[in-house]
């Protein structure tokens, strides 16, 4: 992942190491240096980036900054309550589903509910683990499907 730079945000460009061509971008938002707390937001995936073991491991290295090198205690994934890929994603990426804040916004000419989701510095070790586990050669048939869903590893 290559970082940009804005000043509300810091995105990050995910990259194909391969080939080096940028496949999509996410970016830390809401920073709260003060009380702990970050929201990855702005997920946009190409279609070739979109459900594949990168977009996972992006996911993974940015959870992983965020609570191994910025320390912070809480990292938040909110949505549209009516984007089901995102709260989908949301879900099998590990996060906690908190609840669903009634009309947050007027979004496409009408009120939008938003879906929150977290994931605490105190189960950062688990889930650390649990994708390690899913990442790891040996999840991976030889024809690059995995053997075990990252769900299965999140609840052992």
């Amino acid at each position: 992942m290559k970082k940009m730079k804005n000043p509300a945000c810091v995105y990050y460009v995910v990259l194909n190491k391969e080939t080096n061509s940028p496949l999509g971008v996410l970016s830390l938002m809401r920073i709260n240096p003060a009380n702990g707390v970050i929201e990855v937001g702005d997920v946009h995936f190409s279609d070739a980036l979109k459900r594949t073991t990168i977009s996972t491991e992006a996911h993974f290295l940015l959870a992983r900054y965020v609570f191994e090198k910025l320390q912070y205690r809480r990292y938040e994934w909110k949505c549209d309550a009516l984007n089901a890929p995102s709260v989908q994603a949301a879900k099998r990426l590990g996060f906690t589903f908190e609840g669903t804040f009634k009309h947050v916004v007027i979004y496409k000419n009408r009120m939008r509910d938003t879906s929150w989701f977290a994931m605490l510095a105190e189960d950062w070790p688990h889930y650390k683990t649990a994708y390690l586990n899913w990442l790891a050669p040996e999840n991976f048939d030889d024809t690059g499907m995995q053997i075990k869903k990252i769900q299965d590893f999140f609840s052992v």
